[in-house]
């Protein structure tokens, strides 16, 4: 009778541990999501800012055009980039084609002074500052998510229910490391 009690109470207690395994596991499959749409949505604040700078640069810099039409392919390779390898390629691509825009603007005076470009600067950094603390919190996610389907006991449900890595938002690896080279 013990024995039975005991055999049942250790069962009943496994399932009471894999259910909570299982739970965390969708608890953190959907933080990462949230988090991923949380980024998504400053992404496309910063997509609908970018044509705004984009008119108030052309009307000082006639010559440039290059300039603005790398910016422009780079804003629409990231609108329609899909997943996050994707999106990390393509806003690497974005960050460098603003880095040359700003420099661009060093050459024109009265490009610099405008107001509304100045503004419109003011807000990317801005937006950028909190691109950066969302896919600074969707990274601990993901850490946090991978190193629980690598973690034993936790990799047995992760396998069993098909739970598997999800990738990070970095930017390619010269982008990290290297300043922009900008010269005038």
């Amino acid at each position: 009778m013990n024995f039975s009690i005991l055999l049942l109470t250790i069962i009943i207690l496994g399932v009471i541990y894999l259910i909570v395994i299982y739970n965390q596991f969708v608890a953190l499959r959907a933080g990462i999501d949230a988090s991923w749409s949380d980024i998504d949505v400053q992404l496309k604040r910063r997509y609908n800012l970018i044509p705004s700078l984009i008119e108030t640069v052309k009307g000082y810099s006639q010559y440039e055009q290059e300039t603005l039409n790398k910016v422009i392919e780079a804003r629409n390779s990231a609108l329609h980039a899909k997943g996050v390898e994707e999106s990390a390629s393509a806003e690497t691509m974005l960050t460098q084609s603003l880095g040359k825009l700003f420099a661009l603007a060093e050459s024109y005076p009265d490009l610099k002074a405008n107001t509304t470009f100045l503004k419109l600067q003011d807000e990317l950094a801005n937006m950028e500052e909190v691109i950066q603390n969302a896919r600074r919190y969707y990274n601990a996610i993901v850490r946090d998510y991978n190193a629980k389907i690598d973690s034993f006991p936790d990799l047995y449900v992760a396998r069993k229910y098909h739970f598997t890595p999800r990738t990070y938002f970095e930017l390619e690896e010269g982008e990290q490391r290297a300043m922009p080279k900008i010269t005038f």
